[in-house]
């Protein structure tokens, strides 16, 4: 387990209308994330497309394609063997006919795919209709030993369900990528409650990271403010702005989970004996 200090990235990036011009866009900040001293980086939900789950319209099913071997994440491979970083890439999923899933494939230091997470928790409110695409995440909260560390990968709508952040740290996550695309109209007052709580419940280091602007499917207002958390739920630098395009570059001193984990210890002191109510049908 690396216990130093991390430099990772996030970027929350406005939907240019094509996926050929979106990855090119991911291309470029990743580039400038690496020459700016990135050893890994996450990008938003579903990346390469538009939210379109604010329609349920099957047309949208053409923004699937096949987890690992699909173009972009064989382009992404490229991506980090160039540029030396981890990946963390967020898209539509076809796993065969009628299986489709909301993914994140990770992909190492050296273009190596380590695998993927699908969302486990899946929303259907107005405008965010994602039954109609996406099954529920059948992988479990797999961990994933990067160059980097121990990530995990918890999607949008997921971070409402304490449940998996909760594996993921019982499974040895230092850092937590949480793809989302989030509306300001929805939850955005629960934004920087609950994944600083979460990473201080489950003491490891949290990247949020949202779409920003208005899109072509509908009127949700997507308000960026990504941010780096760390397990003492304390914003590492500023958070990122809440209407433009940013790359956010920030270092995580991995060392202070231990710290944390010693001085809190809640992990010593659970009670799984006793939590057996919380899963009984």
């Amino acid at each position: 387990m690396t216990d130093g200090i991390v430099r990772a990235a996030i970027l929350q990036a406005k939907w240019t209308g094509d996926t050929a011009s979106m990855i090119e866009v991911h291309e470029s900040y990743a580039r400038t994330a690496a020459e700016q001293g990135a050893q890994v980086m996450g990008f938003q939900e579903v990346f390469n497309a538009p939210y379109f789950c604010q329609v349920q319209e099957s047309e949208h099913y053409r923004w699937a394609e096949p987890v690992p071997d699909g173009p972009t994440i064989v382009r992404m491979q490229e991506l980090a063997r160039e540029t030396g970083m981890v990946l963390v890439v967020p898209v539509f999923e076809i796993e065969d006919a009628g299986h489709y899933y909301n993914t994140a494939a990770v992909i190492d230091a050296d273009g190596t795919v380590l695998g993927k997470y699908r969302k486990h928790h899946i929303p259907q409110v107005k405008g965010f209709w994602e039954k109609f695409y996406f099954r529920p995440g059948n992988l479990g909260w797999p961990i994933f030993d990067t160059a980097v560390g121990r990530i995990g990968v918890y999607i949008c709508y997921d971070r409402h369900f304490p449940e998996g952040w909760r594996a993921l740290g019982l499974a040895g996550a230092q850092i937590v990528f949480n793809p989302s695309a989030t509306s300001r109209g929805l939850s955005s007052y629960l934004w920087k409650l609950e994944q600083p709580a979460a990473a201080v419940a489950n003491e490891y280091f949290v990247a949020a990271i949202n779409r920003v602007g208005v899109e072509e499917y509908g009127d949700n207002d997507f308000y960026g403010t990504s941010y780096f958390v760390d397990p003492r739920g304390r914003f590492v630098g500023d958070v990122a702005s809440g209407n433009d395009e940013e790359l956010v570059v920030r270092d995580l001193d991995l060392g202070l989970i231990d710290e944390v984990r010693q001085q809190w210890a809640f992990y010593r002191d659970r009670r799984p004996d006793a939590y057996g109510p919380l899963v009984e049908s």
